[in-house]
């Protein structure tokens, strides 16, 4: 089985990555928990100051992560150009078309985790680093992408939801 697609990194799909994977780790799950206890506590002790700090720890991440977004796609010319994948039965090919880049092949055993969030599929290929599949992207051939990873990465670290 073969696939190939191209993707283009916007501003909103790093947005869209960059929440997705700050929300599913400890540090934001423990912003969002205690920004909720403390709308909690405003609301049993209406102390305006238990307000304040619970809407600036809820807004924090959402508006840091917005500024990042925009900073990191500025800053990579890499995200003006199409990457270009590949998959097949050895792994994922990633390429782009530039003078001084070259293919980067990753084998299937080497993704560490694929999952989804509301507007990409991402393939990890450490607990930081991920491709990110824009699914607006990968248009009729989505249903074969997730296929092609489902098939060939452990079924425990494919977490893909909302096909």
């Amino acid at each position: 089985m073969e696939v190939e697609f191209d993707v283009t990194i916007t501003p909103g799909v790093l947005y869209d990555y960059l929440l997705s994977h700050t929300y599913h780790s400890a540090s934001g799950i423990i912003g969002t928990v205690a920004g909720a206890l403390l709308m909690v506590a405003f609301a049993t002790t209406l102390k305006v100051p238990y307000l304040i700090a619970g809407i600036v720890i809820i807004a924090y991440l959402p508006w840091t992560l917005f500024i990042r977004s925009r900073q990191q796609y500025l800053a990579n010319p890499g995200y003006k150009l199409p990457l270009h994948f590949r998959m097949d039965d050895d792994g994922v090919e990633v390429s782009q078309e530039s003078t001084d880049a070259d293919s980067v092949r990753i084998a299937w055993n080497d993704v560490y985790r694929a999952c989804s969030s509301p507007a990409s599929i991402l393939l990890y290929t450490s607990r930081v680093n991920a491709f990110m599949l824009p699914k607006k992207d990968l248009g009729d051939r989505k249903p074969a992408v997730i296929r092609a990873i489902s098939t060939h990465v452990e079924p425990g670290r494919v977490r893909i939801r909302g096909n």
